[in-house]
């Protein structure tokens, strides 16, 4: 397997397949990796030839692929792609996803379904047909996004149980796959500023008031724990949770009930 090593000794997969990878999250990650001597295969349902131009342009190495997470024959295709054009793997990021903030009896049999395949199904697939590739490369790291709704209790069943569930298989997959030397890790934002938010400004502003660090995070704070566990530095990590959330999870309710009784504890 060959590695990227950037500036500062980090060793890097040599080349990491994005889910997601035209827009938002992904297609942040996608640049990261690029800027790290990494080549990226860049993967969406939409056109991720923009990021992939955006990453050569920059002196990087991409290649886009067509893919529909929730089809496993896409999946079959992209890894044959990969296996032909650049012969191995070493890592993946799960990262396409949708949301839909519905409360229970709110949730069509429709929503239910279309959230679990993509946000469930989709990483399945995935490791499902990357696996034997990154095996002959010589192991690696996969990391799948959940999200801090796949740690506690969340008013949307779909999603939540979608991220809940992407929470177990990546357990599950951590233990099926250490003997072929692959890792794998799940990372559980909370509130970040993407698109997934647009148009929830009430929701964001509530909130944010029960995250002890004040604030929303930051797209590049995610790819940050993501390049972390596909990195030579965490090579002792697998079916490890790792959250990033501002507090939220910890300590985000006390957070909440401390600012509004103002202190007093009495």
């Amino acid at each position: 397997m060959s590695e990227a090593v950037h500036a500062d000794t980090v060793r890097y997969p040599g080349t990491v397949l994005v889910t997601g990878a035209a827009a938002g999250m992904g297609a942040g990650h996608a640049r990261a990796l690029g800027a790290r001597g990494v080549h990226v295969c860049a993967a969406d349902v939409a056109d991720a030839g923009p990021v992939v131009a955006e990453i050569r342009a920059a002196g990087g190495s991409a290649s886009a692929h067509e893919l529909d997470v929730t089809d496993a024959d896409a999946w079959a295709r992209v890894i044959a792609e990969i296996r032909a054009e650049r012969g191995e793997l070493g890592g993946l990021v799960n990262n396409a996803g949708i949301s839909r903030r519905l409360e229970f009896m709110d949730t069509t049999e429709d929503v239910w379904d279309r959230v679990l395949r993509i946000n469930l199904y989709g990483p399945f697939h995935g490791m499902r047909a990357a696996a034997p590739l990154m095996r002959d490369s010589g192991g690696g790291s996969i990391v799948n996004i959940s999200s801090v709704s796949g740690q506690i209790g969340y008013f949307s069943p779909a999603y939540s149980a979608s991220k809940w569930g992407l929470t177990g298989l990546s357990k599950s997959a951590a233990g099926n796959f250490a003997a072929w030397g692959i890792r794998v890790n799940s990372v559980h934002p909370g509130l970040v500023g993407t698109g997934l938010l647009d148009g929830a400004d009430a929701f964001v502003a509530s909130a944010v008031r029960s995250v002890p660090a004040g604030r929303m995070g930051r797209p590049e704070e995610i790819t940050d724990a993501v390049l972390f566990l596909l990195s030579d530095r965490s090579t002792y990590l697998t079916g490890s949770e790792v959250t990033a959330d501002g507090g939220l999870v910890s300590n985000g309710l006390y957070h909440r009930i401390l600012a509004d009784t103002g202190g007093d504890l009495g």
